[in-house]
């Protein structure tokens, strides 16, 4: 061999005997376990029962019959810094925050549309999920099926090679022929040291979401045809959102048109006092209304600040809408175009096969020369290459269509 050809090859081996194999024994099998895991790894999931619990809390606090919580002032009044005649007054009192006309409803109304934001905000952080883990599980099934294919093509360049090899020791076929089939099987290892590299780092980039590596027994099974995909794009996640925001940027709205001033406060106080010392000390009870004046400019531009939320919302909301009509149809359209695509590549895949028989016949009998033998088997490799990844690409299609319809993987 030549010192080319042995460096160039020993330079593959080190490369596949140096990257490290990640464990795949017990991992996810499907896509569906893929993402489940993944997203309980998410902040939002982990968080979201604190969240509901939180949003539990202010829905409690809107029906309760005072704004706030309730104050309570204890004051004393003496003279006995003064000329000491023994005057003492000791008063305490309680504060209860009230809310303003048709304030309490709207709070409620607020809170509760706060809570089912929360939960449509759940479910667009899971599509959102959805996406990145549908890439990173196609990524390394082409990832995959490239590897496979690499260690196909050296297994029949090796075989190959051991012919003109034969052929050359027995005087059939010249010192040239030998070289460039030995040639072949260092072009076809180093192809297999950067498959096995990148499927390697497809893995590790799909262990990151899902936090272990998928199992080897992993198919790259297609997801189920969506049953309508106008049905599913009307309760797409996105939209469910921007939905429930907008909602709730309108009950904000209404609640800052009502609240034009403070909470008013209901006060109930008793007081104990004497004026001498010899006096006895008289209760007495005092019932009070404190009502602040007005907010103002306060107001006014909180009650602006809600508009102007209201509005941007529902342009998002129109914005969003078309373009989640255009990603329907644009992933229906490569959706069809990836059927047709891989029909193509498998009868071009087929023809390929039975071409690369009839010339490793026709080279064994010594009908055919090797660079055309070689030229058969690169083409019939290719082919393979492109079959393969058109499977692998009529999944991904249905996945994009599904992700553009807001579904779930399955």
């Amino acid at each position: 061999m030549p010192p080319f050809l042995a460096l160039q090859t020993a330079l593959a081996v080190c490369l596949l005997t140096a990257a490290p194999e990640p464990v795949r024994a017990d991992g996810p099998t499907t896509l569906q376990q893929v993402f489940d895991a993944a997203w309980a790894r998410q902040p939002e999931a982990r968080s979201l029962d604190s969240q509901l619990t939180a949003a539990a809390a202010r829905q409690r606090i809107a029906g309760r019959w005072i704004a706030g919580p309730p104050a309570l002032e204890l004051s004393a009044r003496t003279d006995h810094g003064f000329d000491n005649g023994g005057t003492r007054e000791y008063e305490a009192a309680l504060a209860l925050p009230l809310w303003l006309p048709d304030e309490r409803a709207r709070a409620g109304a607020l809170a509760e549309a706060e809570t089912r934001t929360l939960a449509s905000r759940a479910g667009h952080a899971r599509l959102r999920i959805a996406a990145t883990v549908r890439e990173a599980w196609w990524s390394w099934h082409r990832a995959r099926h490239a590897h496979q294919l690499a260690r196909a093509r050296l297994d029949h360049t090796r075989l190959l090679a051991h012919d003109v090899a034969r052929r050359y020791a027995a005087g059939e076929l010249a010192r040239a022929d030998h070289f460039q089939a030995e040639g072949a099987v260092a072009a076809a290892e180093a192809a297999l040291a950067g498959a096995d590299a990148e499927r390697i780092r497809t893995g590790w980039q799909l262990a990151a979401l899902t936090g272990g590596h998928p199992a080897d027994a992993a198919t790259a099974t297609p997801e189920p045809v969506p049953p309508s995909a106008r049905a599913a794009a009307s309760v797409h996640p996105a939209v469910a959102e921007l939905q429930d925001r907008l909602h709730a940027a309108r009950q904000a709205e209404a609640l800052a048109a009502v609240q034009t001033r403070d909470a008013p406060e209901l006060r109930l106080a008793t007081t104990r006092e004497r004026d001498v010392y010899d006096a006895a000390y008289q209760q007495s009870l005092t019932l009070g209304l404190r009502l602040p004046f007005a907010a103002g400019e306060r107001g006014r531009a909180r009650l602006a600040q809600a508009h102007a939320d209201a509005i941007e919302l529902e342009s998002r909301l129109r914005i969003e809408r078309a373009r989640l009509d255009a990603a329907v149809e644009t992933a229906t359209a490569q959706l069809n175009a990836a059927r047709a695509r891989l029909a193509a590549s498998e009868r071009r895949a087929q023809l390929a096969r039975d071409t690369r028989g009839f010339f490793d016949k026709a080279f064994r009998l010594g009908e055919t020369d090797l660079p055309t033998r070689l030229r058969i088997e690169f083409e019939a490799g290719e082919a393979e290459r492109q079959a393969g990844e058109a499977r692998i690409g009529l999944a991904e299609a249905l996945s994009a269509q599904r992700q553009a319809l807001g579904l779930l993987p399955e």
